[in-house]
């Protein structure tokens, strides 16, 4: 198996109390990040999400040609690390239909995020007999996306499209016939519990990894569709104000006083004034 390079050296483990259960990593992505036993799937994926937001949560200077995490991050190298590394055990990446506009060039695949290490995740993905590249899952009620994008555009990126039966036919007429790109049709208002079942059931994905944005994480919070949150907290302040809103890490729904979603923390590490969380959502 090939060897990672990994992001210039090993993260610090300030903390980890990860259940032995799940499929661990294989030696050499342990010796740089830990063992992270990922969960088998039950009736839906195991699903993470996966963000960096700064020191005062926000997620996005929200202006633009600035709109990604990579200007929360800065580009560390180890934060686009671990985010080639949860690409590369991720069956499927999901992705809301404003973040194909949003991304430009950018294609789902760990080696996009981290080409340095493209073979070494390419091999893991081989390892636990993983497709070579992960299904891009698009979720959108309105079935409004990009004509042409190179995360669109290219046969060798497979697509699925979930959304209402609506956003089925807009979708279609705007993408024309491309083989490589499959719907998923969930009802008139976009069911997202029974998105979740049929990735498991129709497509075979066992781990999703969501990036979608703030809203979409939200959404799937609600339904309780998420179980692992990694989040990178970068050491910058962004700030807001009332003529430059910037989104947190959850957006458009508030949850209530008495039973809101608790995250327990498996893991801590650490680089410089970074800080990677790994949490599982308490059910």
């Amino acid at each position: 198996m090939i060897e990672p390079g990994g992001p210039g050296a090993p993260f610090t483990v300030l903390f980890d109390e990860q259940p032995p259960v799940g499929r661990q990593l294989p030696a050499a992505f342990r010796e740089l990040y830990g063992g992270w036993p990922l969960p088998d799937a039950a009736d839906r994926p195991f699903t993470y999400v996966n963000f960096v937001m700064s020191h005062d949560g926000r997620v996005s200077f929200n202006s633009p040609g600035h709109l990604g995490g990579g200007d929360i991050s800065r580009r560390d190298r180890h934060d686009r690390w671990l985010m080639g590394l949860l690409r590369a055990r991720a069956d499927a990446v999901l992705v809301g239909g404003s973040s194909i506009t949003a991304a430009g060039n950018h294609v789902w695949t760990p080696g996009a995020v981290f080409p340095a290490d493209a073979a070494a995740f390419a091999a893991l993905r081989k390892h636990e007999g993983r497709q070579p590249t992960p299904l891009l899952v698009v979720l959108t009620r309105s079935g409004r996306v990009p004509e042409h994008a190179p995360a669109l555009d290219d046969p060798q990126l497979p697509i699925v499209v979930a959304t209402t039966e609506r956003g089925a036919g807009v979708a279609r007429a705007i993408l024309g016939a491309r083989p490589h790109v499959d719907y998923l049709v969930a009802g008139e208002l976009l069911d997202q519990r029974a998105v979740m079942r049929a990735l498991r059931a129709q497509f075979g994905v066992e781990s999703l990894l969501c990036e979608a944005g703030p809203q979409v994480y939200a959404a799937l919070l609600a339904d309780g569709l998420i179980d692992d949150a990694f989040v990178t907290i970068s050491p910058i302040i962004v700030g807001a104000s009332q003529e430059q809103a910037r989104p947190s890490l959850v957006e458009g729904v508030a949850f209530g006083y008495a039973n809101p979603p608790e995250l327990r923390v498996l893991s801590v590490h650490r680089q410089g004034s970074y800080l990677y969380l790994h949490s599982r959502y308490q059910r």
